[in-house]
């Protein structure tokens, strides 16, 4: 099964720049572990995994701008 990572809710912003992922495309993740780190005009928002699995593809490239919600990676079960 795929599970899509998107741009969470972040106050009153519209769009958040995608600064640094920390895993690569084929790479496990677990539960917890950080992804991507976003950026807001004042802070810094860290998404993690919500479960484990393997990081299938990369939507949006670091420095990029992303509105929210919009998708930002896909995660799979399996290899």
């Amino acid at each position: 099964m795929l599970y899509k990572i998107s741009v969470p809710q972040v106050a009153d912003v519209e769009e958040i720049r995608v600064l640094e992922w920390h895993r690569e495309v084929g790479e496990a993740v677990e539960k917890g572990d950080l992804l991507v780190e976003l950026e807001t005009h004042k802070a810094i928002v860290e998404v993690r995994a919500g479960q484990q699995g393997y990081l299938r593809k990369i939507l949006a490239e670091s420095g990029n701008w992303q509105a929210i919600g919009l998708p930002l990676a896909v995660l799979s079960e399996s290899e």
